[in-house]
């Protein structure tokens, strides 16, 4: 079973709607489950949505590049679920999570359907994603934080009286 996404009309080929999607798509699926879920549950304007591909999770290989740069790898598997819907509308909505939350997969699905969806865009943009990517960036800075408090600068010293 293959899932053909339809993006929203007069977007097909724009490739700033796809920048725009890759964007939103990143911030609901790096949010955590109670994220997703209180962002749901807050949201007014709930669609009647159909389920086309059912949450179902399975593994993804992960590869890396020795030294960021050099020859890739195959670092391991990971857990990823996956969902899609279609709105009443036809518009169909996808979702890629890390981890087994079906239910963060679905209410993803739903959002990015509600986002290719131009009359509730703006909507979703400032009450779900705005929201989310601040909590995101948040997060992002503390990490930074507490790593930037155990950093080590090692320094060489020379000794001028080797010969």
């Amino acid at each position: 079973m293959q899932l053909v996404d339809k993006p929203a009309a007069g977007t097909a080929g724009d490739p700033s709607s796809r920048v725009e999607r890759r964007e939103w798509m990143s911030v609901l699926a790096k949010a955590t489950g109670a994220e997703i879920a209180g962002a749901w549950e807050g949201f007014e304007a709930k669609p009647d949505y159909a389920i086309r591909r059912a949450p179902e999770t399975g593994l993804v290989m992960v590869q890396a590049r020795a030294g960021g740069t050099g020859q890739r790898f195959n670092l391991g598997e990971m857990t990823v679920t996956r969902s899609a819907v279609e709105l009443e509308d036809g518009t169909a909505g996808c979702s890629y999570v890390a981890g087994s939350d079906t239910g963060h997969a679905e209410i993803a699905a739903v959002f990015d359907a509600l986002l290719c969806t131009p009359g509730h865009r703006r909507r979703v943009m400032d009450e779900v994603i705005a929201p989310l990517r601040v909590r995101q960036e948040s997060r992002r800075r503390e990490v930074l934080a507490r790593t930037a408090a155990t950093r080590v600068d090692f320094f060489t010293l020379v000794r001028g009286d080797e010969e």
